[in-house]
């Protein structure tokens, strides 16, 4: 069987293979926090039995299990705030403009979780952009863990998810009570298309987007995996195009075909040079 250090660093390799997400030392708590109940559930004593009985074997459900429990990622609905006013009073406004005439609109969600982030969108443009109805919208919703796409395809959530973030006329306006769950009505539900994608191997299904959300994700890569990433962001971005990251990210010193736009008491980031409409 594997030492408990040694059964770190498996764990460490093989989600950095898969994901290219890094685990660095001191993250020992974090694996056990995410492991521990998948240990319990499958019958092992501890961490280091469970991953032992991975060793020397091919990629399996086990390993799959392993990797989507250490990238599932904290969120919450109307994370940190201001972004989201950002896309509200500066960004959607001055987009919608320039695409009066095709009427179209899609945004991506490049790491949706288990779907607060893409469902916030949904209904801050339910809610504010009522002209919307008329228009072909797509808001396209892509996470690596198949598990949790589909809890976020359900869009039910537990009243400790709800209280975190969410104002109470949205949750009158756009929740059903479930049993001891609230759901999204399906009006919302139906303006998101969620697909499993991994943002380190190609992007096959993006299609031309205007607003891409990648936030609090680029925090777990090494830079060239940065590097690779944002550039196949620019590649589906539109020319006059928006990119959102998290408060700690940035694309200085990474990309520089990416430059700062101040928005409101956020910041987002557009290709350099190019602000026409295709």
């Amino acid at each position: 069987m594997l030492t408990e250090v040694d059964a770190m660093q498996f764990v460490r390799d093989l989600v950095r293979r898969q994901s290219a997400i890094v685990l660095d030392q001191g993250k020992e708590y974090l694996i056990e926090a995410r492991l521990g109940p998948i240990a319990r559930e499958r019958g092992f004593e501890s961490i280091a039995c469970l991953v032992s009985s991975m060793h020397g074997k091919p990629f399996g459900e086990l390993h799959g299990k392993v990797v989507e429990a250490m990238t599932t990622n904290e969120t919450s609905f109307f994370r940190d705030v201001h972004p989201f006013e950002a896309l509200r009073h500066v960004v959607l406004p001055g987009i919608l403009a320039k695409r009066a005439a095709i009427r179209r609109l899609t945004i991506w969600c490049g790491a949706a979780s288990s779907g607060q982030e893409p469902y916030t969108i949904a209904m801050l443009l339910r809610e504010h952009f009522p002209e919307l109805k008329d228009w072909k919208v797509k808001i396209i919703a892509t996470d690596l863990s198949a598990a949790v796409l589909l809890r976020a395809k359900e869009g039910r959530y537990r009243q400790l998810e709800i209280n975190r973030g969410l104002p109470a006329h949205y949750l009158i306006r756009y929740f059903e009570r479930q049993g001891a769950e609230w759901q999204i009505k399906s009006e919302i539900r139906e303006l998101i298309e969620f697909r499993e994608l991994n943002l380190i191997e190609a992007w096959p299904l993006i299609p031309e987007v205007a607003i891409v959300f990648l936030r609090n994700v680029l925090i777990y890569f090494d830079v060239e995996t940065k590097r690779q990433i944002l550039a196949g962001v620019r590649g589906v971005l539109a020319p006059d195009g928006v990119l959102f990251l998290g408060g700690a990210e940035t694309t200085m010193n990474i990309d520089a075909e990416f430059e700062r736009i101040e928005a409101a008491k956020s910041s987002c980031y557009r290709i350099r040079g190019k602000t026409g409409r295709t």
